[in-house]
């Protein structure tokens, strides 16, 4: 179970999250009256998928033995239509390495079963409580 704690006091939008182990700070941008000191949420939720896609893809192709696949760039963009309510995120894998189509085939379908596509594809529910 993946556990953070995050913190804010009273600079407008700067929170600490912390683990057990690291800390990064989140912030807004300038534009949304942040100091852009960090990832905004937004960015911090894609991230979590092209973080999980990169490391999904590595090992299977370690698992596979496929040491031609020297390495693998993932950007994703996020976006969100607050009125009508849709989120979209677009990803795109780049993998450099002398790879053939069935190979690239088989990391796309890989990359589509990473543990946070299929978290974000599925389901969430989310218990709050306030103390």
């Amino acid at each position: 179970m993946a556990k953070v704690f995050a913190s804010i006091g009273t600079a407008l939008y700067k929170t600490e999250i912390k683990t057990a182990t690291n800390s990064i700070i989140a912030d807004e941008p300038l534009s949304a009256g942040g100091m852009d000191l960090g990832f905004s949420p937004e960015e911090l939720l894609a991230s979590a998928l092209a973080a999980c896609t990169c490391g999904t893809l590595r090992m299977y192709a370690n698992r596979k033995g496929w040491l031609e696949l020297t390495a693998i760039h993932v950007e994703v963009e996020f976006s969100r239509d607050v009125q009508q309510n849709v989120s979209q995120m677009n990803r795109k894998i780049e993998v450099i390495g002398d790879l053939n189509d069935e190979q690239k085939t088989r990391l796309l379908a890989i990359a589509n079963k990473c543990p946070i596509h299929n978290t974000l594809t599925h389901t969430i529910t989310i218990d709050t409580t306030l103390d």
